[in-house]
């Protein structure tokens, strides 16, 4: 995939990632975080072995797109920001780790594999608004017909910091997270249970200068024969 992210304020990169890297329990807070793994196993997904999990998915998975096609209706998304890392920059953005949610429960790492990652086709560098990060707000709402219910909402200050999640991640993967679009983890569902719903919207927002980066999407279900 090679896609073209437009810079909020004016400019442009193109970006061809050379893989998609997707981190999971990744909350500076440990009681938190496996408190949240406690949730999702009420919901049947298994523990993971190591924390914070990594997992893989194909460059083909990655999309733009504001419409996506799955199997089944038992999928769903999570907002997650999005690091581009390419060169000596580090870019920016938003999107969803939508999963397949039943399969979750058997194999993880093809859950993830089986749907489309969703993205921002804007972003923001990492370097304008590291002095402030912990302060932006990561949010998500689902509905029927579009932007209804909040599902999600919370401060960066409950994930790694993008620097601290590279870090970890190289001493994990090495020279793989170079030219990456790497998926840095959630936070908790509002009420701690999936919603599958047709249209999802992932958005970070800088209270502190009012801007935003939203992913916006439609899920269509592929009809299956019985």
């Amino acid at each position: 995939m090679t896609a073209r992210f437009t810079l909020q304020g004016g400019g442009a990169i193109d970006f061809s990632p050379d893989r998609v890297i997707i981190a999971g329990y990744t909350g500076r807070n440990q009681e938190e975080t496996r408190a949240h793994i406690r949730e999702l196993e009420k919901q049947g997904i298994p523990t993971p072995a190591e924390i914070p999990a990594i997992f893989r998915t194909t460059l083909d998975r990655l999309t733009t797109d504001s419409e996506i096609e799955v199997v089944g209706d038992h999928t769903a998304g999570e907002a997650e920001v999005v690091l581009l890392v390419t060169g000596g920059d580090l870019w920016i953005a938003i999107g969803s780790d939508h999963t397949d949610r039943k399969l979750e429960t058997i194999d993880i790492p093809a859950s993830k594999q089986v749907c489309p990652k969703p993205v921002s086709a804007q972003v923001w560098r990492y370097a304008d608004v590291r002095e402030r990060w912990d302060g932006l707000v990561l949010r998500s709402w689902v509905g029927d017909s579009g932007r209804e219910v909040t599902y999600q909402e919370g401060r960066m200050a409950a994930l790694l910091r993008p620097e601290d999640l590279l870090a970890l991640l190289r001493r994990r993967l090495g020279d793989a997270v170079d030219n990456a679009a790497i998926y840095t983890g959630t936070i908790p569902l509002i009420g701690g249970k999936f919603a599958h719903k047709p249209f999802f919207t992932a958005e970070l927002y800088d209270d502190a200068t009012g801007r935003t980066l939203a992913c916006a999407y439609r899920v269509r279900a592929v009809e299956t024969p019985s």
